[in-house]
């Protein structure tokens, strides 16, 4: 008897399930802002007066985040474009019209983001968006930093480690790769500055870089305690709202640590985009050798966790705007 193929099979499907990825991808449609982002990217992409005619510019940006929030390679992302309807649909690919874009074709895109610097602009594109839903980044700033792992082994074209990575120890723990760095508001949880360096890079060097400058307070663990001098300097009116250590030659101190704790309530939302940059859309180790290009992807990932983490408002605000009778 002949086995029936995979095509005969969908033939014969009479059921049908929205999945968790369908239901994700049409809520993060929605509300995602296409038409700044296009317009940003669209001055650096060909426009195919030499070679072959470019992929739609809306394809490649839509295949780009699925790959932020899917964690794929170039390759996987070819395949999940021939293997998901789901992402195809996503994307506006027609396989009975053209072939969905080729690894060479999404690295590409990739590089020309990397080259022109996008990704930083998509986080300011996005918080600018965000801004005119009534979601707005506001006078406090919580600073944190995240270790992001990299491949320590050797084995590879060079036989040695990224030289761009380094390690650093956390408590008995050493760890190779680099550090995400961030400036949180602290009333909405909005990234608004990104920095990325070796894991041995110290957090409180960045700290300046984190700040945008118009805050009147500002939040970090107690590994920022001593910096006061360097907030003022980045943020004149802002005032030092970092942990203090509570442990003294005398014990504990109890009412720095009341203190800490109440601070810790404000600092516990620096974690939500880190949560959902790691747990979310799965970026716990470097995709890339080198800081540039995997920085690059981290302005992007925090763009995208800033939608993620208000979409649900942004739903709303977006139906509110929308015209009537439309």
């Amino acid at each position: 008897m002949q086995q029936m193929t995979l095509a005969h099979q969908a033939s014969f499907e009479r059921y049908r399930k929205k999945t968790r990825r369908e239901q994700f991808l049409e809520e993060m449609d929605a509300v995602m802002p296409w038409f700044e982002l296009l317009a940003l990217v669209a001055p650096y992409y060909s426009k195919g007066e030499m070679g072959r005619k470019p992929v739609g510019l809306a394809i490649m940006l839509r295949v780009y985040f699925l790959q932020q929030w899917f964690a794929l390679s170039d390759p996987a992302a070819e395949d999940a474009l021939y293997e998901s309807a789901v992402m195809r649909r996503f994307t506006g690919i027609d396989l009975g019209r053209a072939p969905a874009p080729d690894e060479t074709t999404i690295l590409n895109f990739r590089h020309m983001l990397e080259e022109h610097e996008l990704c930083g602009q998509m986080l300011d594109t996005v918080n600018h968006y965000l801004e005119s839903r009534g979601i707005r980044i506001t006078t406090g700033t919580i600073v944190d930093a995240t270790i992001i792992h990299a491949p320590s082994s050797t084995k590879n074209e060079k036989k040695e480690r990224d030289p761009e990575m380094n390690q650093t120890r956390k408590g008995n723990q050493w760890y190779f790769g680099m550090k995400a760095h961030i400036g949180v508001d602290s009333k909405e949880g909005i990234v608004h500055s990104v920095c990325s360096t070796a894991a041995s890079v110290s957090d409180v060097h960045m700290l300046p870089d984190l700040l945008h400058g118009g805050e009147k307070k500002v939040w970090g663990d107690a590994g920022y305690q001593g910096q006061t001098g360097a907030i003022r300097e980045a943020a004149p009116e802002a005032q030092d709202m970092t942990s203090r250590r509570v442990k003294t030659k005398a014990g504990v101190d109890e009412a720095e640590k009341s203190r800490n704790r109440t601070k810790a309530r404000v600092r516990a939302k620096v974690e939500w985009p880190f949560r959902i940059l790691k747990r979310v859309f799965g970026f716990t180790k470097v995709r890339y050798r080198g800081l540039k290009k995997n920085h690059e992807w981290l302005c992007a990932g925090f763009a995208l966790a800033n939608i993620y983490q208000h979409r649900k408002r942004l739903a709303r605000a977006n139906l509110q705007m929308a015209p009537q009778g439309a």
